[in-house]
């Protein structure tokens, strides 16, 4: 498997399903409705935002909003890791690749459970369905492993950028996927060979490929010494979910 320019195209058949304007409808709704959970930088809650006001550079730099969020790796049982490139329409990093997916939990009881890290499990879960069809029976709540939280800002353009406190969430499960095309342009599940050919080509600037900002710094700093982890079965020895690693 490689990647190449005609990873960037969104599939046809997925495309044809749902119009531009109607994903960008969606995607609005999404900003306004969504209510982040807002953190100071030892990730205690002290309120909550919008997603567009916690995604608005202005308001980030101004009022140093940060914000809870998660990103999930999920492997199979080949131990290839799926990443996502995400959908033309989305407000920040539009269609860079990225881990298997990256969202934020919701002001809501289910997802401010603190206890075992419940309430960014549950929304992980949540955004697997949403985002890549996979049903909550592939994902058991109980097989995600918090590994380790990072904070970090990144600017996406002129205008948007994240300011997220990251809990970083590992799976290795067979899952069946169906991806959401307002969320989603591509998916590819990866060896750690096939990621390094991914990041030669992000680095020369071949075939206008790139990554997101989170993703490339869990890469740089972390991923394939976790990676060893989960090929040896020992993932949980790496967990440290007391630090917080402050990237950028």
């Amino acid at each position: 498997m490689s990647f190449s320019s005609s990873t960037l195209i969104t599939t046809n058949a997925i495309r044809s399903q749902v119009s531009s304007s109607a994903m960008d409808v969606v995607q609005r709704r999404l900003m306004f409705e969504d209510e982040c959970i807002l953190v100071d930088e030892n990730d205690a809650v002290v309120g909550h935002d919008t997603k567009y006001n916690c995604h608005l550079m202005e308001k980030i730099n101004s009022e140093n909003l940060l914000h809870r969020s998660f990103s999930v790796f999920l492997f199979n049982s080949k131990h290839e890791l799926l990443l996502q490139q995400r959908s033309a329409t989305k407000v920040t990093f539009p269609l860079v690749w990225t881990n298997t997916c990256c969202s934020h939990p919701l002001y809501t009881e289910s997802e401010l459970v603190e206890a075992d890290a419940l309430g960014v499990k549950n929304a992980a879960r949540r955004k697997l369905l949403d985002e890549l069809g996979i049903p909550a029976d592939d994902v058991p709540l109980d097989h995600f492993l918090p590994l380790a939280r990072m904070l970090y800002k990144a600017p996406s353009d002129g205008k948007w950028g994240e300011h997220e406190l990251d809990h970083l969430l590992f799976i290795v499960r067979d899952v069946r996927l169906e991806p959401n095309p307002d969320e989603v342009a591509d998916v590819k599940y990866v060896s750690r060979e096939q990621l390094q050919e991914l990041l030669r080509k992000v680095d020369a600037g071949e075939d206008g490929l790139k990554l997101s900002p989170w993703f490339r710094l869990i890469v740089d700093n972390f991923l394939f010494e976790w990676w060893d982890h989960v090929d040896a079965g020992t993932l949980a020895q790496a967990a440290d979910m007391k630090t917080i690693h402050k990237l950028t």
